[in-house]
């Protein structure tokens, strides 16, 4: 099973406060560099009704919504999110055999054993599910069931929101073949314009294109993905994620900038967010990284590593400023936001020794 809580930080907030729900509710991630400053985290289907999707400017889901004189804006609130998720997390881990969680508000959860490897015990399963999650949280999610993870990710997208749809074995062609190529997971807008191009539309003309003219085109690894997801092909396990990967911070700078000082500025202090991460989990890192979001909008990231595991504020720091110091050398354009990254995570047991450290820098 995919479960995915529908439009989750939204939702949220409906039932924080009922008397906003039947009208467009949007929630923002502002920048705090403006009223309007910032981007749409998420947004009830009421609002996407007007077009509001997540990632758009607040100033344009405004402007969409310029015609509905009640609709919500509001902040996100993270760490409220964050715990009621952890509350519907451990709900769905009671029932599954295998758990992984793959975001706030999604989760893959193996039940072949609890059911015998019968669907419709399956799909009496994900009802016992919603109905204890609606009960206990008082909100609803959807649920894709399929023979594998892949299957079960584009079924949960198919009916939204408080869908169900089971897909069994032996229905997986019959139902993808007609949807567009773009609902395999990992084909997004410019892959998707690429296969239009070779006469791809659909998953079954995905299906039926020669295998090597993917692989010519997309290379070996996502040419021969591409084929066998168009097939319902999917080996890989739900299995519980190990240790946090990476613990990163990002910010968005008073103004744009290509002053180090500045950057530096905003960025000590998410060196000292991530570093108090880290600690807090006692671990040990080996890669410091940096991402510097530009005036246009675009991406870009530097990274060191080290050949040893440290856990020392004064290297993220030291790193952090050598990473943005060489970007801006080799960049003309202003830094918008920034941010700071710590990964190659381990176990640190004598972490202790230095929170004093940490606690003495950020006095």
């Amino acid at each position: 099973m995919l479960v995915d809580l529908d439009y989750f930080y939204a939702q949220l907030e409906e039932k924080r406060n009922p008397s906003i729900k039947d009208k467009p509710v949007v929630v923002c991630v502002y920048s705090g560099r403006g009223e309007d400053s910032g981007a749409v985290a998420t947004a009830n289907y009421i609002a996407r009704e007007y077009g509001v999707r997540s990632g758009i400017p607040i100033a344009l889901a405004k402007k969409r919504l310029k015609e509905s004189k009640d609709a919500v804006f509001l902040p996100m609130d993270r760490e409220y999110y964050e715990s009621v998720s952890d509350r519907i997390m451990g709900i769905f881990r009671v029932y599954a055999d295998s758990f992984e969680q793959v975001g706030i508000d999604e989760a893959y959860l193996d039940v072949t054993q609890r059911v015998q490897g019968d669907f419709d015990e399956a799909k009496e399963l994900a009802c016992r599910i919603k109905n204890s999650v609606k009960e206990q949280e008082g909100l609803t999610f959807s649920v894709g069931v399929g023979p594998n993870k892949l299957i079960a990710k584009i079924a949960a997208d198919s009916q939204k929101p408080d869908g169900l749809t089971v897909v069994r074995p032996e229905e997986v062609q019959v139902f993808l073949s007609p949807l567009p190529a773009g609902r395999i997971i990992g084909i997004g807008g410019k892959t998707a314009k690429r296969m239009e191009e070779m006469g791809i539309n659909t998953v079954s003309d995905l299906a039926n294109h020669d295998i090597q003219g993917l692989i010519e085109t997309f290379g070996r690894v996502l040419g021969t993905y591409f084929h066998n997801a168009s097939l319902g092909v999917d080996d890989s396990p739900v299995q519980e994620r190990g240790e946090v990967e990476s613990i990163s911070r990002i910010a968005t700078l008073k103004e744009n900038t290509r002053d180090l000082d500045l950057i530096m500025e905003k960025a000590n202090e998410l060196c000292q967010d991530v570093y108090a991460k880290l600690v807090e989990r006692g671990l040990t890192f080996k890669s410091v990284g940096i991402v510097v979001i530009m005036k246009d909008l675009t991406v870009h990231s530097r990274s060191k590593t080290f050949d040893t595991p440290m856990n020392q504020l004064d290297i993220v720091k030291r790193s952090a400023k050598e990473l943005f110091e060489k970007f801006l050398n080799e960049s003309t354009n202003e830094a918008r936001r920034v941010g700071v990254r710590l990964s190659s995570l381990g176990k640190e047991e004598k972490i202790q020794k230095h929170i004093t450290e940490f606690l003495g820098s950020s006095s």
